[in-house]
C-alpha cells in the first residue's frame, strides 16, 4: 500500500468544528502494518475522547515532516530520531513514551540489527563492513540507519566512503532483509526484532542469517549490533492546545498493556541527542560548519597549549638565533684573532731568517759601501791635483752605481721584514724564487755553497702572495746551507718548473738527509734541529702554501740530500688580467 502524502487539510483551529484528530504515524513497514499496529491505541483513544472522531496518518519520514509544517496534523508518533530534529525545527513536545507491557515479549526498544547471510562466513564483525555492499533504509532512517552508524563511525568506518556501496532502499523494511538474502546486498541495516518478527510471520528463517557483533538487550530475546535508544514517542504540535494534549496524554497513561507494547511518562532523549551530536546531525548539524568563536570556545585549552608551544617555538628560535650569531661573530673574533696571530708569527720568522743572513747581508752592503769610499777617494786626489777631469766624472758615475746597489739590497731587505696583509696576485713563481736567491746569494757565498738556479721563463701563472712565496723560497734555501753546515761538498740546486700538479718548486742539497725522527715532525711547530732555531719556518711554509692552494712536503734526493718541494695550482684563466 503506498504512503499518502500530507492531507490538505486545514489545521486544527479551523478544524475545530468537525471533530476530528489527525495522528501523524510512522509506517517504518507500510502503510497498511503501520494502521494495524497503532489500532489499539487509537482505538482506546477514541473510547477516551469521544466527541473525537480519531484519524491516523500513515507517512513516510518526508511525509511526515512535511505533515509538521504544514500542521495538517495534530499529533505524531515517529522514531526518537525524528522525533528529535521536528522537535528541533518545528517545536513539537512529547507527551508520553512507547514502553513494554508487563507481559510483552519482546521488550520494545530501538536498536539496529546489521545482518548478513549466514553462509558469509567473513562477516561477523562490524569491522567487516567495509569495502561490502551495504543496504540501508534512508540517510535520515533513525533504527534502519543512522543507530548503527553512530557504531561504525566509532570504529573508523564511514559508511559513505569506506563501502564498495551504500545503497538506500526505503520503506517498508523488509526490502533490506530481501536484499540481503538474494545477494544484492552483502550487509543490511534493519530495526532490532525485525527478524525475529519475520520469522514469526514464517517469511525467513532465522538460521539463514547472521546478526554481526551480535549482543542481547536486557528484557529482550533480540539479537542486536547496536546501544539500545529510548522508544518512540507521542508528541503534540505546536498549534495543538496543552488542554487536549493533556487530555491525550492521561489517557495513554491509562491504557492497558496490549500486544506488547504500552504507553509511559516522557522519558529521557539525551541518548538521542548524543547520537545526533556525535554524528553532527538535526540540531547538531552546525557543528559541521562552526564559528571560529566555537571553535575558539570548544577548543580553547589545545589552543592555550598550543600558543604556548607556538611561543616556546618563537623563543627557542630567536635564543638559537642569537647563539649563532654570537657563537659566529666569537668565531670569526677567533679566526681574526688566528689570522694577526699568524702575521705576527711571520713576521717574527721573516725577522730570525733575515738575521741568520745578517752578517752575510751586512758583507754584501759593505762591498758597494768601500767601492763608494775608494772611488770617492779618488775623485777628491784627482780634483786637487785639478789635471783629470774625465777620471773625476767616471768616477762619480761609479759612486753612483755603487750607491744604486747598496740601495736594492736595502729595498729588497725592507720589503722582506715589513709588516704587511698578504696581497695575492697573479704572477710568475720564478720572480719571487729570484728574488729570494737575490738575498741569499751573500749567505751561500760566505758559505761556501755553489748555487745552482734553473728559473725556466714562460711559467704558467700562478695566484699567490709575492713576498709570502719569497719567504718560503727563502726558509727552504736557508734551511739546506745549514742542513750543509761543516760538510767537504757543498751545492745547492734550484728547480721551478710545470707539471701536472702546477707550478712546482724544489730546493735540493748535498747534506745528510732526514732522520726518521726529523721526517715524523718536521712540519711541527717548534720542532727544530738547529741548536738557536725557532722551529716556526717550516710549519710556517707549510701553512703560506696550503693557504694557496697547494702542498709542501720533503723527500730524500737521488744522490742523497733532501729536497723539499712545494706546488701551487695554476691561475684560473677568468682570474688572469
Amino acid at each position: 500500500m503506498p504512503f499518502p502524502g500530507p492531507l490538505p487539510e486545514p489545521p486544527l483551529a479551523a478544524r475545530a468544528g468537525t471533530g476530528e484528530l489527525r495522528i501523524g504515524v510512522l509506517a517504518f513497514r507500510g502503510a497498511e502494518r503501520a494502521a494495524g499496529e497503532w489500532e489499539p491505541t487509537l482505538r482506546h483513544l477514541a473510547v477516551q475522547l469521544p466527541e473525537y472522531r480519531l484519524r491516523a496518518v500513515p507517512l513516510d519520514l518526508g511525509g511526515l515532516a512535511e505533515a509538521v509544517r504544514t500542521e495538517s496534523v495534530d499529533f505524531v508518533i515517529t522514531n526518537p530520531g525524528q522525533y528529535v530534529e521536528l522537535e528541533a525545527a518545528f517545536g513539537i513536545v512529547r507527551i508520553a513514551s512507547l514502553a513494554a507491557a508487563p507481559d510483552a515479549l519482546p521488550a520494545r526498544m530501538v536498536a539496529s540489527a546489521v545482518v548478513a547471510r549466514a553462509a558469509r562466513q567473513d562477516l561477523r564483525r562490524l569491522d567487516d563492513v567495509r569495502g561490502t555492499r551495504l543496504a540501508a533504509v534512508a540517510p535520515e532512517a533513525f533504527g534502519g540507519y543512522r543507530v548503527a552508524w553512530r557504531e561504525l563511525a566509532e570504529r573508523g568506518i564511514d559508511p559513505g566512503n569506506d563501502t564498495a556501496e551504500l545503497v538506500f532502499m526505503g520503506f517498508p523494511m523488509e526490502r533490506i532483509v530481501d536484499a540481503v538474502a538474494s545477494g544484492d546486498a552483502d550487509v543490511g541495516i534493519v530495526r532490532a526484532c525485525l527478524l525475529e518478527q519475520m520469522a514469526a510471520e514464517g517469511r525467513l528463517r532465522l538460521e539463514d542469517f547472521r546478526v554481526l557483533d551480535a549482543r542481547l538487550t536486557p528484557g529482550s530475546p533480540c539479537q542486536v549490533s547496536t546501544r539500545a535508544y529510548p522508544d518512540w514517542p507521542f508528541a503534540k504540535l505546536a498549534h495543538t492546545s496543552d488542554r487536549l494534549a493533556k487530555r491525550v496524554a492521561l489517557a495513554l497513561l491509562a491504557m492497558p498493556g496490549t500486544e506488547g507494547y504500552a504507553w509511559t511518562v516522557p522519558v529521557d532523549y539525551q541518548p538521542v541527542h548524543e547520537l545526533f551530536r556525535a554524528l553532527k546531525l538535526g540540531p547538531y548539524e552546525y557543528l559541521r560548519h562552526r564559528s571560529l568563536s566555537q571553535i575558539l570556545h570548544d577548543n580553547w585549552p589545545w589552543l592555550v597549549i598550543a600558543s604556548l608551544a607556538a611561543l616556546w617555538w618563537v623563543v627557542h628560535v630567536a635564543r638559537v638565533e642569537y647563539l649563532v650569531r654570537r657563537r659566529t661573530e666569537d668565531l670569526k673574533a677567533a679566526h681574526e684573532e688566528a689570522r694577526r696571530h699568524r702575521e705576527e708569527m711571520e713576521h717574527g720568522a721573516r725577522l730570525a731568517l733575515l738575521g741568520e743572513m745578517a752578517s752575510s747581508l751586512a758583507h754584501e752592503i759593505n762591498q758597494p759601501l768601500a767601492a763608494i769610499a775608494n772611488y770617492a777617494s779618488g775623485c777628491q786626489r784627482r780634483l786637487a791635483a785639478g789635471t783629470d777631469p774625465e777620471g773625476v766624472a767616471d768616477g762619480v758615475l761609479r759612486i753612483a752605481g755603487q750607491a744604486e746597489r747598496a740601495a736594492g739590497i736595502v729595498k729588497r731587505m725592507r720589503a722582506f721584514v715589513r709588516k704587511r696583509v698578504p696581497e695575492p696576485q697573479i704572477l710568475d713563481l720564478a720572480e719571487p724564487v729570484r728574488d729570494a736567491l737575490g738575498l741569499f746569494q751573500a749567505s751561500a757565498a760566505r758559505r761556501g755553497i755553489a748555487v745552482t738556479a734553473r728559473l725556466p721563463t714562460g711559467l704558467p701563472p700562478v695566484r699567490a702572495d709575492r713576498i709570502q712565496m719569497e719567504q718560503v723560497v727563502l726558509n727552504l734555501l736557508q734551511n739546506a746551507a745549514d742542513a750543509m753546515a761543516g760538510l767537504a761538498t757543498r751545492r745547492l740546486t734550484m728547480m721551478v718548473g710545470a707539471g701536472e700538479g702546477g707550478v712546482g718548486v724544489a730546493v735540493a742539497d748535498t747534506g745528510p738527509g732526514l732522520s726518521p725522527e726529523a721526517r715524523q715532525h718536521l712540519f711541527e711547530p717548534f720542532f727544530t734541529t738547529k741548536p738557536e732555531g725557532l722551529g716556526l719556518g717550516l710549519s710556517l711554509s707549510r701553512t703560506i702554501v696550503e693557504a694557496h692552494g697547494g702542498r709542501l712536503w720533503a723527500e730524500d734526493g737521488a744522490e742523497g740530500g733532501a729536497v723539499f718541494r712545494f706546488t701551487l695550482p695554476v691561475a684560473d684563466a677568468e682570474a688572469l688580467p
